[in-house]
């Protein structure tokens, strides 16, 4: 099997099904369906909510973790704000009693700045209530900690400039965000999913081949952990693309990429010399058993 063949079944593996995406899409149509129903009166299962996160980016490899904000009115924030005590953690009460109206069997609970919504087949919705602000694309949302807070996010940003990117470079943007996720789990690497699509969107930013096929994925690997490698150790944030918010460091992840910038080289190796075998499991050795070469 050629480089190419082994990384694009690789990269299709990473996927998820069509089933799943479709019972993901099902379920966030009967959330948004309720919580238009109970704070604006009208009946649309698709109007005033948005898919966020690895998720929402189009970046992410697990079922398990589906972020949303679902849009309420500009009045509830100002009944909200007007509480003497934590009307933050008030919102996001009523916005968990109005999903369990749908979703009454199911865990619902109020976390921080979500509710979280988990389902017996292992799926996990975060919902964040927000706000629209007068630009039309950042979102004013709650935070239940320390007394309560109002907080400012901007996804639309985010997911355009990522599948904009992701468009202009041959669609190899999101690939490689998939391909360091299987990498993070294998490694059990202290890095979030934002941060993870910075770095790659900051890596291909810049790499020569980043307009090329499937058969440049092993150097897009070993090039990839050669970046990660040469970050700066003490450096605690990065921006976000579209929306240059800071995305925080949760841990070292320099010596990994090391290590698996020289599992990339030996894997590379092999290949040329028509060891596929022995390269392949090299290649697993990085990203697990997903990679079936």
């Amino acid at each position: 099997m050629s480089i190419s063949d082994k990384f694009s079944k690789f990269c299709s593996d990473l996927r998820m099904t069509d089933d799943t995406v479709s019972n993901i899409r099902y379920r966030s149509k009967q959330i948004t369906k309720r919580v238009n129903s109970d704070f604006r009166n009208i009946d649309s299962d698709t109007r005033y909510s948005l898919f966020v996160g690895s998720y929402g980016r189009g970046t992410d490899i697990h079922k398990s973790d589906i972020d949303m904000i679902v849009e309420l009115p500009y009045s509830e924030y100002e009944k909200y704000n007007n509480y003497s005590g934590n009307g933050q953690s008030a919102l996001i009460q009523a916005v968990k009693e109005s999903i369990k109206r749908t979703y009454s069997t199911t865990h619902v609970s109020g976390d921080g700045q979500v509710v979280k919504l988990n389902f017996q087949d292992g799926i996990c919705y975060e919902i964040v209530p927000g706000f629209i602000n007068k630009d039309n694309t950042s979102y004013t949302y709650p935070d239940t900690n320390n007394g309560g807070s109002w907080k400012n996010t901007k996804p639309r940003e985010e997911i355009a400039e990522i599948t904009s990117a992701n468009n202009l470079w041959n669609k190899n943007l999101k690939r490689l965000c998939r391909m360091a996720r299987a990498w993070k789990d294998k490694w059990d690497v202290p890095m979030g999913g934002l941060l993870i699509d910075t770095l790659a969107y900051n890596f291909l930013k810049h790499w020569e081949h980043k307009d090329k096929s499937f058969v440049y994925y092993d150097w897009m690997t070993r090039d990839f952990f050669e970046f990660l490698k040469n970050q700066d150790p003490d450096k605690s944030y990065w921006l976000a693309p579209g929306s240059s918010q800071y995305v925080w460091r949760k841990g070292p992840f320099e010596y990994k990429a090391l290590r698996c910038y020289n599992i990339a080289v030996e894997a590379i190796k092999y290949e040329s010399v028509e060891m596929p075998y022995s390269a392949n499991n090299k290649w697993r050795e990085i990203y697990g058993t997903k990679f079936s070469g």
